[in-house]
């Protein structure tokens, strides 16, 4: 007797999800998006002015999306504000926003939009995972009614929060996402009242999500990889590259290397605010990179990685990022002098020498570097330096960084401004620090702002080494050090 159509149809997607649990690759994508802006108003838009200038982005988008599937990919991250943009106050982005339920209400919008009306932009998202079958992620907005009971309640009753919302391969909503730590020009939201450490399952692999700035603190990113032990990160962001640190490419990078995940990180593309840059990040370093400071062009990328990193044989080992900075002599110091980077104050010790060993002290913190340069160019500068310290003006976190940088010009006052070329290339070398904390980040820039994955490795003892000399000109090689524990409170995390 042969089976009847349905449990046919039973047993094909039964076997489909199977043959994609046994599976030890995925293929995703990240889309970097050119935001259509709305126009700046002081203002509220109606509600379908709002809409129009969403469907536009939407339009773009799902272009990506329809892209990305027919590449293969399960799944796709689009940036934070790729929907509607920037540029508004409280009251001119509430047009834009949407009542975003939980997960566990079970809903498709794609095929249930009146059910928690009105609801576009949430059911236009749903049909382009359910066309594609794929998982889509975007970054939109939620509101919330309060009232006087609740005594954090804003003054018109409502609560707005920038959030990420994915939906599966059938356009069901699987998660909702308020970003826990605003960057300081994002006064048009409010703060959780709690961080949210949001995860789920899929047949390849578990996931976390947060949101752009939230990747500098443990709450949510550190909880979601070290207890939570979810696989790849989705990472909608709207980065703003301040270099010599922190460049998009090369931070998100090093964070998916230093905390051993995948990072999916979907950027906005606006070059007059120097946002560029993204990526499909490993724990072994890029799989796929893009940055674009000259065109104003969206860009795709799709790759295959791996689904459970950390049962990987490629899996890099458990760095000790101290041992070996703590169990040398220190090399001697040389003379050193004070410069910022940005508003911190790094002690930097000029390399005077085509080679040499160097240490450079800050508070708790004595970075070491071994070095040889081919040759010593009268033209450029490069310094070793160290920061132990907050940083941040609204936000105050705690940074211990080893550096290993090129100087803006020959004027020893300008190292640490931001630099995007070299000519020097190093013929080796090794950075160490005695570092405070487990979670540091290596970072290793090219002239160019190219990264430069099997070039350096990280050593068990906690030295970042170039394997066989820098094959093109070095901006820095850096170790960033998180000490979470010494991080100030968040000035208005309790506040409405």
């Amino acid at each position: 007797m042969l089976p009847s159509q349905p449990l046919l149809q039973a047993a094909v997607f039964a076997l489909a999800v199977l043959q994609a649990l046994a599976s030890d690759t995925f293929i995703a994508a990240v889309y970097e998006h050119a935001v259509i802006l709305p126009d700046a108003t002081g203002e509220p838009v109606s509600p379908d002015d709002a809409l129009a200038l969403m469907n536009k982005n939407m339009d773009v988008l799902e272009g990506a999306i329809k892209e990305a599937a027919q590449q293969g990919a399960n799944i796709i991250v689009t940036p934070e504000d790729g929907i509607y943009g920037w540029r508004f106050t409280r009251e001119t982005i509430y047009p834009y926003l949407e009542d975003i339920p939980g997960p566990s209400v079970n809903w498709i919008p794609c095929t249930d939009p009146a059910r928690f009306a009105p609801a576009p932009v949430q059911e236009r998202l749903s049909c382009m995972a359910r066309n594609n079958s794929i998982y889509v992620v975007a970054n939109i907005g939620d509101k919330k009614p309060c009232n006087s009971s609740d005594p954090g309640c804003p003054s018109d009753g409502r609560y707005q929060y920038n959030t990420d919302v994915v939906f599966d391969t059938e356009g069901k909503l699987v998660a909702r996402y308020h970003k826990y730590n605003l960057f300081r020009r994002e006064t048009q939201f409010n703060y959780p009242k709690e961080p949210e450490a949001i995860t789920f399952e899929t047949p390849f692999g578990k996931f976390g999500i947060f949101t752009c700035f939230d990747i500098l603190f443990r709450e949510p990113a550190v909880v979601l990889v070290s207890e939570l032990q979810v696989d790849t990160v989705l990472f909608p962001t709207a980065w703003m590259n301040v270099l010599p640190f922190l460049t998009a490419v090369e931070f998100h990078s090093a964070w998916a290397m230093g905390m051993g995940v995948n990072l999916l990180s979907a950027n906005t593309h606006n070059i007059s605010f120097a946002m560029t840059g993204d990526g499909l990040f490993t724990p072994e370093g890029p799989a796929a990179y893009h940055y674009d400071s000259e065109t104003e062009e969206g860009r795709l990328l799709v790759a295959e990685l791996s689904t459970h990193p950390r049962l990987s044989p490629m899996y890099p080992p458990a760095v000790n990022w101290s041992l070996y900075a703590t169990s040398i002599k220190t090399f001697p110091e040389e003379d050193t002098f004070s410069a910022a980077v940005r508003r911190d104050i790094f002690t930097f010790s000029e390399l005077r020498r085509k080679a040499g060993n160097y240490t450079v002290c800050q508070g708790d913190l004595c970075c070491h570097l071994i070095y040889r340069m081919p040759d010593k160019s009268k033209d450029e500068v490069y310094v070793l330096g160290a920061f132990d310290g907050l940083h941040g003006s609204l936000i105050k976190y705690h940074w211990q960084i080893c550096t290993l940088l090129k100087c803006k010009s020959t004027d020893l006052n300008t190292c640490g401004q931001p630099v995007e070329t070299a000519q020097t290339k190093f013929e080796m070398f090794s950075l160490s620090g005695t570092f405070g904390t487990n979670y540091v980040f290596p970072e290793v820039l090219y002239s160019g702002v190219q990264l430069a994955p099997g070039e350096f490795e990280v050593l068990r003892d906690g030295r970042l080494k170039s394997k066989h000399g820098t094959s093109k000109p070095l901006v820095t090689a850096t170790l960033f050090g998180r000490l979470y524990e010494k991080d100030l409170p968040h000035p208005l995390r309790t506040s409405p």
